[in-house]
C-alpha cells in the first residue's frame, strides 16, 4: 500500500473518484448532486453501513474505501487456532456490495481534509463527501508493553487481527511438545471482543486435551474480572479440570515486560517462561481515525450516541470498534447494529430530517468446545451523551444449563455468524 501505480491504474482511479465522489465546487452543484457518502473500512461496520445506506436510500452515492480484496473475519477465528475450522471460511469478498451499487475503492485512505470534506487516497486521488463514515476497527498499541512490538509478534503472536497471525499461533501449538506451557495475556479494557481471550483459552484447551493432554495453559490478565467469567470458569471446571489457570490483576496478571526470544512474560509478581505465548496488547482506534482528528486522548473516538457523528469533527461519523460506545462492547454484533443505526441517521441528516433515537442490541456467543456455547446479551440506548445499557433487558446463559442447551448455544453462534456475514457481505 502506498506504492506508485502504473499510469493506467491511476487514470482509472482518478476517473472513479470523478464519477463517484467528484469535488463539489459550489453550493449550487452540491444541492443538485446526489448525496455522497464515503465509508472508510470494509469490516463488519463499514460493509454493513454501506449496504444499509444503499438499501434504505438508493439515491445516495456510496463509496467504500478498503485496500484489501477480501475481509478476514475475527469471529470464530479462535476455532481456526484450535484446528476446528478452515481459514478460508473466514474470508469474505465485496461482490455483494458491488451488486448493491456500492463502489469498492481498492485503495488505502491516508488523509482526511475535513475542511473541504475530502478523503485522500494513497496515490493522492481525492474523494469528496457530504458525510464520511469511519469504521477502521482497531490497531494494536505496540508501545504499551516493553519488549513487545511487531517483530516480537512473530515469536509471540497476538492473533488479534485474523489472518496470518491466526495461522502462526495455530502452527506453534501444533509444533509444541506434549507437556508444554501456553501463556495468554489479556489486556485491560477497552479492547476488541471482551470475551475473546477466554474463548481462545477454552478452545486451545480443547485442542490440548485431545492432542497434548499433559500441557497447561495460564491466562495473565490485566483485569480482576472479565466478561461471562462465572460461565467460563464453570465450563473450564467441567471440560478442562486442572488445565487452565487464570491470574487476575491483583495476583500479578498484568504484564510489565516481555522477552520475545525466550518467550518470557514478566509481571510485578514474577515471570512465566512459555512454550507458546499469545500476547494480546492494548488497542486503540485504527490509524486513519487519529489522522482524521476524531480520536481523543484515550485513542478512541467520542461520538454522539444518536447519530454516531464525531464530537470532534463535523460531518464525520464513527462506528464499530473505534468508537467510544459507552457501555456497548466492541464486537462484530455491535459494529453491525451501529452501522444500521448510523445509516438511518446519515440518511435523515442528508435529507433534512431529524434522526430518530436508536435502541441497539448486542449479543456475544462464545465457544468453550465445539458443542458447548455460552452467550451474553444487552440492549443499549442514548442517555447522558453515551450508549447506556437498558436495565433488565439483557442477560447471560444460565449457569446451570444442560448439555443440550450448551449445544444449542453453540449452534446459535454458528447461525449468527452466517447471518451477519450475509448482511455485511452478501
Amino acid at each position: 500500500m502506498g506504492a506508485t501505480h502504473p499510469p493506467s491504474r491511476r487514470r482509472v482511479l482518478g476517473g472513479l473518484a470523478a464519477g463517484v465522489c467528484a469535488a463539489l465546487t459550489s453550493p449550487a452543484v452540491r444541492a443538485q448532486s446526489a448525496p455522497r457518502v464515503v465509508v472508510i473500512g470494509g469490516g463488519f461496520g463499514g460493509a454493513s453501513l454501506a449496504r444499509a445506506l444503499k438499501r434504505e436510500d438508493p439515491g445516495i452515492s456510496v463509496a467504500l474505501v478498503e485496500p484489501n480484496a477480501h475481509y478476514t473475519a475475527c469471529p470464530l477465528s479462535n476455532a481456526v487456532i484450535a484446528g476446528l475450522r478452515d481459514m478460508k471460511a473466514q474470508h469474505f469478498g465485496y461482490a455483494g456490495l458491488a451488486a448493491d451499487g456500492i463502489t469498492h475503492v481498492p485503495q488505502k485512505a491516508v488523509r482526511v481534509e475535513a475542511d473541504q470534506r475530502r478523503v485522500v487516497l494513497a496515490d493522492e486521488v481525492r474523494l469528496s463527501y457530504d458525510r464520511l463514515v469511519v469504521a477502521p476497527g482497531i490497531e494494536l498499541n505496540f508501545d504499551a508493553i516493553p519488549g513487545y512490538d511487531a517483530a516480537a509478534s512473530q515469536l509471540m503472536p497476538h492473533a488479534w487481527k485474523a489472518g496470518e497471525q491466526t495461522l502462526l499461533l495455530r502452527r506453534q501449538l501444533e509444533a509444541m511438545e506434549d507437556g508444554g506451557l501456553v501463556v495468554i495475556s489479556a489486556p485491560a479494557n477497552p479492547f476488541r471482543c471482551p470475551p475473546g481471550p477466554y474463548e481462545r483459552a477454552s478452545l486451545i484447551a480443547h485442542y490440548l486435551k485431545a492432542h497434548k493432554p499433559r500441557s497447561k495453559l495460564i491466562i495473565l490478565d490485566a483485569k480482576d474480572a472479565f466478561s461471562k467469567q462465572r460461565l467460563f470458569e464453570a465450563g473450564w471446571a467441567a471440560l478442562y479440570p486442572g488445565m487452565i489457570e487464570w491470574v487476575g490483576l491483583s495476583f500479578g496478571g498484568a504484564l510489565t515486560e516481555v522477552e520475545a526470544a525466550s518467550r518470557t512474560l514478566r509481571t510485578e509478581f514474577g515471570e512465566h517462561k512459555a512454550t507458546v505465548a499469545n500476547v494480546i496488547p492494548p488497542q486503540r482506534a485504527g490509524a486513519i481515525a487519529a489522522i482524521a482528528g476524531v480520536t481523543d486522548r484515550t485513542g478512541w473516538c467520542p461520538i454522539d450516541p444518536v447519530t454516531f457523528e464525531s464530537r470532534l469533527v463535523p460531518h464525520i461519523h464513527v462506528i464499530g470498534d473505534a468508537a467510544i460506545g459507552g457501555a456497548m462492547p466492541k464486537s462484530a454484533f455491535t459494529a453491525n447494529a451501529q452501522a444500521k443505526a448510523c445509516a438511518s441517521a446519515v440518511i435523515a441528516l442528508l435529507r433534512g430530517r431529524d434522526p430518530g433515537e436508536p435502541k441497539l442490541i448486542n449479543t456475544c456467543y462464545s465457544l468453550l468446545a465445539p458443542d458447548y456455547g455460552i452467550s451474553i446479551a444487552g440492549v443499549y440506548s442514548p442517555q447522558n451523551g453515551l450508549l447506556t445499557e437498558v436495565e433488565g433487558a439483557g442477560g447471560t446463559s444460565p449457569l446451570d444449563a444442560s448439555a443440550s442447551i450448551r449445544a444449542e448455544e453453540a449452534a446459535y453462534g454458528e447461525a449468527w455468524f452466517a447471518t451477519i456475514t450475509t448482511e455485511a457481505f452478501g
